[in-house]
């Protein structure tokens, strides 16, 4: 199986080319090549790597920086989206769009269905939304996939943050009021090929296609998250930091974060087997190999 996933140095992109096994094959596209702000550069790239399906994990994440550059956000996540989607369509392929939580308000008190009403409180949330109804327009053969709180050995993210902060802190003040699913891009990468390969080996079966929540087992709110991390850390010989848990009044951001981020996966477990660990289990891992890594480096 050929697979094309959009840009170079993302995570869930990252991920991909550490998890891909025998019998698979991972190009990964990004600029100058692909540029998802250069609409004529897409079809030609995408094109020219021959693939039996695309994933489109490419995007604009940088959620704050959205608030005041919105039209950027709505090129990239939406218009750009929407031509990979096209391109796909044209090639007779299926495509896989990776999409978000910040598509929801945050304002239910259970883990958000894919039924549910969408509602963005985020200039990030509403270019992710546009991306998946122009990817839904553009090419009925897609799953989208939305997924909440990720972080991996790779990039920027939440894990990585605090085990810089633990450094130099005995306590970190980490917001106590947002619920989510914390989930490894690794394992992102693992659900994606087992939906990659049920699209191309299935192509007639209706139910396989659609939008689909893709998050780890288990919730959180962003301190128990920094309380395991830390935990990790100490039993590894790392020394005590407390977390001081404040409201998301505390630490205010440009763009407001959904208070309740839960996905429901359990249609992506029914329709295409696939169940992410618990995200205690996979954090755990996640740690480990980060301290490894600074130790052996």
């Amino acid at each position: 199986m050929r697979i094309t996933v959009t840009g170079h140095s993302g995570q869930v992109v990252l991920s991909m080319l550490e998890r891909a096994s025998r019998g698979m094959s991972v190009m990964a596209l990004g600029r100058p090549t692909l540029d998802l702000e250069q609409m004529s550069s897409i079809a030609p790239a995408l094109a020219a790597t021959r693939p039996d399906i695309v994933v489109n994990a490419a995007a604009f994440t940088a959620v704050d920086l959205a608030e005041s550059e919105e039209a950027t956000a709505r090129t990239v996540n939406g218009v750009a989206a929407g031509e990979v989607a096209r391109a796909t369509a044209a090639l007779g392929v299926p495509i896989i769009q990776i999409s978000t939580d910040y598509v929801f308000g945050g304002s239910l008190d259970r883990p958000y269905r894919e039924e549910d009403p969408v509602g963005p409180i985020s200039a990030y949330g509403r270019s992710k939304l546009a991306g998946e109804e122009a990817v839904a327009a553009a090419n009925p053969n897609h799953a989208i996939l939305r997924t909440a709180w990720v972080y991996s050995p790779f990039g920027k993210n939440f894990v990585k943050t605090m085990l810089r902060l633990a450094e130099t802190c005995d306590e970190v003040g980490v917001v106590a009021d947002q619920s989510g699913c914390p989930t490894s891009a690794l394992d992102i990468a693992d659900a994606v090929f087992a939906v990659a390969h049920n699209l191309v080996q299935r192509p007639t079966q209706a139910a396989l296609r659609g939008v689909f929540h893709m998050g780890a087992q288990g919730e959180a709110v962003w301190a128990d998250v920094a309380e395991a991390i830390f935990a990790e850390r100490e039993r590894l010989g790392g020394t005590s930091v407390r977390v001081k848990r404040i409201a998301t009044a505390d630490y205010p951001t440009p763009a407001k974060r959904p208070a309740n981020s839960r996905l429901d996966s359990s249609k992506l477990k029914t329709v295409h087997g696939a169940a992410l660990p618990h995200w205690q289990a996979s954090l755990a891992s996640c740690v480990r190999r980060l301290l490894s890594t600074e130790q052996t480096g």
